[in-house]
């Protein structure tokens, strides 16, 4: 019976508290104007209505009219929610003129104070809202007298087994803590802005949960029109398991020679490389070659359209279009300005668990960088994808775009190689008055490779990789600087397409 909850009806919400609420205990419910207390309340009412629990949400500031008006906007059914307007109790309460003999606690606070227990016994809720208790932490000018009420009606409503929600402002809250000490439970609700892009970044953190784990750390929302979506914040932990991995050819003969294989399935692949060096186009070819054998892909861009995409893939031979319009390949466009990291992995986790997906595209880090940098760490969310997909199995491909062309070496501008089991570079160099494209393979963490660099080709037929280059050094630097040089004869070059 411990182990009972009482789901708020908010999907993420129910796993922050690994479950729910519990059973006829009370919850602070503290924010800012604007935050979401009472999007959240009446959320939770309504789910709870609708299982067939009684439902009382008493209101000391707002209207009942207004918050019906309010409440319609998100289509929840308030028609099993019993409602007790005190908002205009005060008013109602207020003598003629200016208090000069009697305080305001004298005169408002011991009405409200009944009014709210009358309510109570009248209707006996089974879950109850009270928005705000901050109007009756402004009543009591006398902090004894609200801390015996606050808490007698706190035990009262435990021993109904009622469940409640106080509503409560956060610097009240700062200056008193005993209603803190009083209740079972506080949740916070934040709407901050973020410094570099003057972004909204709404959390939802629990403070406090007695006697019960919780998850711990600030988790994003957004209020939709739906209600509150929350996210929760969740450390993916890689586990160590064995299974019988697969091979995931890229279908470039020369590239899978140069990777003696392959790769192996449930890693994670960097694709690094300059502007227009065919990093996409690369990391397309590893998800059409596994589509052609059946397996689901998505492809999560945060750069380049669809329509973009399938025109240059039409161009050069890659059956994209084809393994999207017979469903094995999912193209995302991801609007870098609308996701939190949480959200994004969300999306991962439906692709791999409801959708079967085993293989992914990110395009590209710098476009991840973009959208989540706001919110945190990059690496550390990028650790926390790349934790997950490895656990399920499923492998991973980032593009990476390095801002130079040429010059010193560096596989990505972020530090974030290190995460990656397998690095796949792309570099410009110029040979015989020309510029080619040089691929090799710096990292493999399971199994062999060649060390070699050969010659990267785009062509109307799709990409070739050439054999080793012999006699060609420093292309690492972009330049050749020694010996006489000459570039294997490679037909395929005539047919070169711009990458």
């Amino acid at each position: 019976m411990m182990n009972v909850r009482v789901p708020t009806g908010i999907k993420g919400l129910d796993e922050i508290l690994n479950g729910g609420f519990v059973p006829a205990s009370s919850y602070l419910i503290v924010g800012a104007p604007g935050t979401g207390k009472t999007v959240l309340a009446l959320q939770f009412l309504t789910e709870s209505a609708k299982k067939g629990a009684s439902c009382l949400y008493i209101t000391l500031a707002e209207p009942e009219e207004s918050l019906r008006r309010n409440a319609s906007v998100f289509d929840f059914d308030l028609k099993d929610i019993v409602m007790v307007d005190l908002s205009k109790a005060f008013e109602e309460d207020l003598p003629e003129g200016e208090y000069t003999v009697f305080s305001p606690a004298e005169v408002e606070g011991e009405p409200i104070w009944k009014r709210i227990n009358d309510a109570i016994e009248t209707h006996s809720p089974q879950r109850l809202v009270i928005d705000s208790a901050t109007f009756l932490r402004y009543l009591s000018t006398d902090e004894y007298q609200f801390r015996k009420h606050i808490q007698g009606m706190v035990n009262r409503l435990s021993a109904k087994k009622c469940m409640t929600l106080l509503l409560f402002e956060p610097l009240e809250l700062e200056k008193d803590v005993s209603l803190a000490m009083a209740v079972d439970g506080i949740l916070t609700l934040r709407n901050e802005t973020s410094e570099n892009r003057l972004t909204e970044i709404r959390t939802i953190e629990v403070n406090k949960m007695r006697s019960f784990s919780f998850m711990t750390g600030r988790h994003p929302l957004r209020i939709t029109n739906r209600g509150i979506v929350v996210w929760p914040h969740r450390i993916e932990k890689l586990k160590k398991y064995t299974y019988e991995r697969k091979v995931v050819q890229s279908g470039i003969e020369g590239l899978d020679e140069l990777l003696m294989g392959g790769f192996t399935s449930g890693t994670c692949t960097l694709i690094s490389g300059p502007a227009g060096a065919g990093k996409s186009t690369l990391a397309l070819q590893f998800l059409t070659t596994a589509a052609k054998e059946g397996q689901k892909g998505v492809y999560y861009s945060f750069e380049e359209g669809l329509a973009s995409m399938l025109e240059r893939c039409n161009a050069i031979g890659v059956p994209f279009q084809k393994h999207i319009e017979d469903g094995l390949i999912t193209f995302r466009e991801i609007n870098p300005l609308e996701q939190y990291p949480d959200e994004f992995l969300e999306m991962l986790r439906h692709d791999i668990e409801i959708n079967g997906v085993n293989m992914f595209v990110l395009d590209s880090l710098r476009g991840y960088n973009m959208a989540m940098e706001t919110f945190g760490s990059v690496i550390a969310n990028m650790q926390n994808i790349i934790n997950y997909t490895r656990r399920n199995k499923a492998s991973l491909f980032i593009v990476n775009e390095q801002e130079m062309i040429t010059g010193n070496l560096q596989i990505t501008d972020m530090g974030v190689s290190y995460v990656a089991d397998n690095v796949l570079l792309i570099r410009y160099a110029e040979v015989e008055g020309r510029v080619i494209k040089v691929i090799s393979c710096l990292k493999k963490r399971i199994g062999n490779f060649q060390p070699e660099l050969r010659e990267l080709i785009i062509t109307s037929q799709g990409l070739k990789v050439g054999k080793k280059l012999h006699q060609l050094h420093g292309l690492l630097t972009g330049v050749p600087t020694t010996g006489t040089i000459h570039l294997p004869n490679n037909p395929a070059r005539e047919d070169e397409h711009e990458g």
